[in-house]
């Protein structure tokens, strides 16, 4: 097979696995459910962990399985049929990469996606079955201690490249899981700011809708109503005085 062939086709399977990647599951199965938009409460993040804070657990679980497919199944898929195509193990590793950045910029949701942990996992699985499992052995053992998805995610991000360049050897494939480790850590930003400050919402823990950011909001905005008041009571003052002074 030609190198042109098997680069269109390269090229192709990455664009097929960016457009799987970007059907937001959560968002999805929140509608068939009959649930409230994911990214209207809570962290605003249209995943698992925040549709679990909804308190639907099965419709968490859901979300979970298949963000988690949408990274497996291309990668799988081309682990078969990719030879056929002229596929080889960099182009393959690409197509996950592309999934992946499909859950973070999803072209069907106007580019707002989640943080693709679930995702991640899934390239990982199908790359290589033992390093996904060690990847996700690593986040559910920080899940299990600390209680905290974020930091568990920003573990096994960290850890998940190293693990590969030492049982596989540095490759192209290694690069891609950099890639999806850094971007996975980089989109928690603002959870390593929450982790530090002691204000992270922990595992299973229901959160208020993201009307109640208004309202907190309002109630900050007390204070001003307070001061306009003392405004109108130092406006009224002069009136007053020249009351007493007609009197």
């Amino acid at each position: 097979m030609s190198t042109s062939v098997s680069l269109l086709a390269t090229l192709g399977a990455a664009l097929l696995a960016y457009l799987i990647g970007s059907l937001s599951f959560a968002v999805i199965i929140s509608r068939a459910m009959g649930l409230n938009d994911p990214r209207s409460y809570g962290s605003g993040n249209p995943g698992a962990t925040n549709v679990l804070r909804s308190g639907n657990k099965k419709a968490a679980v859901l979300t979970l399985l298949f963000d988690l497919l949408k990274g497996l199944l291309p990668v799988a898929a081309l682990q078969l049929w990719g030879d056929k195509l002229g596929i080889e193990e960099g182009g393959i590793a690409l197509a996950g990469l592309c999934a992946f950045l499909g859950h973070l910029w999803p072209v069907f949701f106007k580019f707002k996606g989640g943080k693709g942990v679930a995702t991640a996992a899934g390239v990982l699985l199908a790359l290589q079955p033992w390093l996904g499992l060690a990847t996700l052995g690593t986040w559910i053992i920080i899940a299990v201690f600390f209680r905290y998805s974020s930091l568990a995610a920003l573990v096994s991000a960290a850890f998940a490249p190293f693990y590969h360049a030492l049982i596989w050897g540095f490759s192209g494939v290694t690069l891609a899981i950099a890639v999806m480790s850094l971007l996975l850590i980089w989109r928690h930003s603002a959870n390593i700011g929450k982790l530090i400050a002691g204000t992270e919402g922990k595992l299973g823990q229901k959160a208020a809708p993201a009307a109640a950011a208004t309202v907190s909001g309002r109630g900050h905005g007390q204070p001003q109503g307070h001061v306009q008041h003392h405004g109108q009571s130092h406006h009224h003052g002069p009136a007053h005085d020249q009351g007493r002074r007609g009197k």
